[in-house]
C-alpha cells in the first residue's frame, strides 16, 4: 500500500447503532466503501469530514494528522471535496458563479485547478446555465467540479449516481472513470452498487453493522470465501487487461490478460490497441473443459490452473478458482461435474467464457 495512505480509527455511538472502525486506505485511487443502508458508509465519511466528532478518534492524511487525542481540525480547515447524493447547488447562481462559490474558503488555490476540473468534468459549455437548465446528470457533474475547483487532498463522494436515473448515470461514469485515471488524490467512494464497485475502485472496504468486514484491493477482496460476494448468483470476478487489437469487420475486441498470451473477445467499439481496461466475468458463465474445445460458438478458451474451490451450500454445485496468467476467475459449475473432470488442486485445463463485460478503460 502506497505510505502516502489514510488512517482512520473511529468509534462513535448512535441511539441502536455503533460506528467502530479502524482502516488504513491507500493514498491514491478509488476507495469504495461498500455495505447495505445502514452498514456504517456515510457515518464514516461524515467522520472524515468532521461533519461528526467521534471523541478519542484519529484520523491522518498522507502523514498529516487531522484528528487525535489533541487535534481536531474542523471541516472547513480540512483540505478535502465533498459531494453528496444531491448536487444542491445554489438556484441563484450560474454554473461557473457555483463554482467560483466555493474557492471563498481556500485562500491560494492555482487559478489553473478550477479550469482543470471544468475540462475534466466537461462542463465547459454549461458555464453559463443555471441549475434549473441542468439535467440531473449535469448538476452532479457541476457538483464534483465545484469539490475539485478547491484543490482538494481527499475527495469524498457519498453515493453520487444515487439519485440518478440508469440514463443519467451511463453519462456520469465515463467522467468519474477520468477521475479515477486522472487524480493524484484519493477518492473515498460511498456505494451499495456492485456494478459501479466493479467498474471504479481499486480498494474495497465491505462493512457491516459499523464495523469493517473485510478491506483490501479490489480483486481479492470480491474473491474472498469469507465474504458474501461469492455466494451470490452473480459472484463474478474482476480482471485487468490491454487491448491488444480490434477487428472492424466482426466488431470484436481483443484484450491480452497480463502474465499470459491468452486473449479476452469481446463485441464493442473500438479501442486504442495498448489502453488498459478492467472487464467482469461472472462465474456462471465461465465453463471448464480437460482439452481445448474446437469448433464452436464460444470465443473465448483460456489456459488456466484450479487454484482452490468451495462446495455451495445446496451441495449440488461447486465455485472454482482459477488461475488465468496473472489474474483470477470463478467457475460456477455442477458436483457432478467437479468429480467427472477429476478437478484437483494446480491441475491445468481449459476455461470457456460464454460472455465478457467491459467494466472500464483506465
Amino acid at each position: 500500500m502506497p505510505t502516502q495512505a489514510i488512517e482512520a480509527r473511529f468509534c462513535l455511538t448512535y441511539p441502536g447503532f455503533t460506528l467502530d472502525v479502524d482502516v488504513r486506505l491507500p493514498g491514491r485511487g478509488v476507495s469504495a466503501l461498500f455495505g447495505h443502508s445502514g452498514s456504517g458508509k456515510t457515518s464514516l465519511l461524515r467522520c472524515i469530514a468532521g461533519l461528526e466528532h467521534a471523541p478519542n478518534g484519529y484520523l491522518s492524511v498522507a502523514g498529516e494528522v487531522w484528528q487525535d487525542g489533541k487535534t481536531w481540525r474542523p471541516t472547513h480547515k480540512r483540505p478535502l471535496g465533498y459531494v453528496f447524493q444531491e448536487a444542491s447547488l445554489f438556484p441563484h447562481l450560474d454554473v461557473l458563479g457555483n463554482l467560483r462559490y466555493g474557492l471563498k474558503r481556500v485562500k491560494h488555490a492555482p487559478p489553473e485547478v478550477l479550469e482543470q476540473a471544468i475540462e475534466l468534468l466537461g462542463i465547459g459549455h454549461l458555464l453559463q446555465r443555471h441549475p434549473d437548465q441542468l439535467s440531473g446528470g449535469e448538476r452532479q457533474r457541476v457538483a464534483i467540479a465545484r469539490a475539485l475547483a478547491v484543490a482538494p487532498r481527499l475527495l469524498l463522494m457519498d453515493e453520487p449516481l444515487a439519485a440518478l436515473d440508469l440514463k443519467r448515470k451511463q453519462e456520469i461514469l465515463p467522467y468519474l472513470e477520468r477521475l479515477h485515471e486522472e487524480l493524484d488524490i484519493p477518492i473515498l467512494y460511498v456505494s451499495h452498487s456492485p456494478d459501479e464497485v466493479a467498474r471504479l475502485a481499486d480498494h474495497l472496504v465491505v462493512l457491516d453493522e459499523g464495523r469493517v468486514q473485510a478491506s483490501g484491493p479490489l480483486k481479492e477482496t470480491l474473491l474472498r470465501s469469507d465474504l458474501p460476494f461469492l455466494f451470490e448468483e452473480d459472484a463474478e470476478a474482476v480482471v485487468d487487461g490491454i487491448v491488444s487489437h480490434y477487428d472492424a469487420e466482426y466488431r470484436l475486441l481483443s484484450i491480452r490478460l497480463g502474465g499470459t498470451d491468452a486473449m479476452l473477445q469481446l463485441t464493442h467499439a473500438p479501442l486504442a490497441a495498448g489502453k488498459p481496461v478492467r472487464v467482469k466475468v461472472k462465474a456462471r458463465d465461465v465453463s471448464l473443459s480437460l482439452e481445448q474445445a474446437r469448433d464452436t460458438s464460444l470465443l473465448n478458451l483460456l489456459p488456466a490452473s484450479v487454484e482452490h474451490w468451495l462446495t455451495l451450500a445446496n451441495q449440488a454445485q461447486m465455485l472454482v478458482s482459477l488461475r488465468v496468467g496473472d489474474e483470477r476467475m470463478i467457475a460456477r459449475i455442477t458436483r457432478y461435474s467437479f468429480d467427472k473432470l477429476g478437478i484437483h488442486a494446480q491441475q491445468a485445463l481449459w476455461v470457456q467464457v460464454k460472455s465478457v463485460s467491459l467494466l472500464a478503460s483506465d
